[in-house]
């Protein structure tokens, strides 16, 4: 495997308290399409920043096709296409207008490209970003940074606030682009359909810290799930409630040899008995078991 993007012991922290990241390591594979799932507060928007340079880690370090963006900030830059999760467009100026801006400030910029792609989202070069839907705003913003052809592409929940088919539309770009140039995106995301329909590979941050990097499939094969009562464990990453209010756990397959002990035996048992785990259910049992426990009833029934 060839990463694209690296972090090292990663930690960023705010003020004297506060680690929005924590001993984070993951390499993000070359040619691939990651997402990037958490809680809100877990640090993706902070890890996505430090890859650009826009963050400055406290502890750690960072690649981005071997360039460390402390060191030198204008490469990364110039590595990447950023889109963030608010679109960044002036609101008097026109579609075709942000091109030629983009055109002038950014070295290599590929205004042709960019255009193919906004007409074929059907987005009018003449209207003003103010005139412009949520969703038509963010498709510009993938426009302008597919326009940088940049080998890197990081999306910091562009998605959050557009309607389906905007979505939908704007993946299909993202994934046709990225297997066109073979360049890497890391896309940031609550939505688990998008990643299904877009991305080959996930990590999951809950606390500053990466609690599942995988392929997808990975994930999915990885795991089962089974209804059982909330005390048990031995291979058990988390339990949590389902849409319909039973209390189900995800568990992994128990490693060959562990069988031979009882924790080992109970949860060979389990997984046997569980079924397969959706990717959306894989995702929330492990951001279920990165939540601090509950604090003891009966210490707050004396300190009441």
């Amino acid at each position: 495997m060839t990463a694209t993007l690296e972090a090292i012991g990663l930690g960023k922290r705010y003020g004297r308290r506060r680690w929005a990241l924590r001993d984070l390591d993951l390499a993000v594979e070359e040619g691939s399409i990651t997402a990037l799932v958490g809680p809100n507060g877990s640090g993706k928007s902070t890890l996505l920043k430090s890859w650009v340079g826009f963050e400055r880690p406290t502890t750690g370090r960072l690649r981005i096709h071997d360039v460390d963006p402390v060191r030198n900030r204008a490469a990364a830059i110039a590595l990447t296409g950023y889109v963030p999760q608010a679109p960044s467009l002036y609101r008097e100026l026109s579609v075709d207008d942000h091109l030629a801006f983009a055109a002038v400030h950014r070295p290599g910029f590929d205004r042709g490209l960019a255009r193919r792609y906004l007409d074929d989202l059907r987005i009018p070069l003449d209207s003003r970003a103010d005139e412009l839907s949520g969703g038509q705003q963010a498709q510009v913003g993938l426009a302008l940074a597919l326009g940088t052809r940049a080998p890197v592409l990081l999306l910091d929940e562009p998605l959050a606030s557009i309607d389906p088919l905007a979505r939908r539309e704007f993946l299909h770009v993202l994934v046709d682009a990225v297997r066109a140039t073979g360049s890497t995106a890391l896309l940031s995301s609550h939505v688990i359909t998008d990643i299904e329909q877009a991305c080959d590979s996930l990590i999951v941050l809950g606390g500053g810290r990466s609690l599942l990097a995988v392929s997808i499939q990975a994930a999915i094969d990885g795991h089962r799930v089974v209804e059982a009562d909330a005390e048990a464990n031995g291979g058990v990453v988390g339990s949590f409630p389902s849409a319909t209010g039973e209390h189900l756990m995800l568990v992994r397959p128990v490693p060959e040899g562990a069988e031979s002990s009882a924790a080992g035996r109970a949860a060979a048992g389990r997984a046997a008995a569980g079924r397969a785990a959706t990717l959306e259910e894989v995702v929330i049992g492990h951001l279920a078991a990165s939540r601090p426990p509950r604090p003891d009833r009966a210490v707050g029934a004396v300190a009441a």
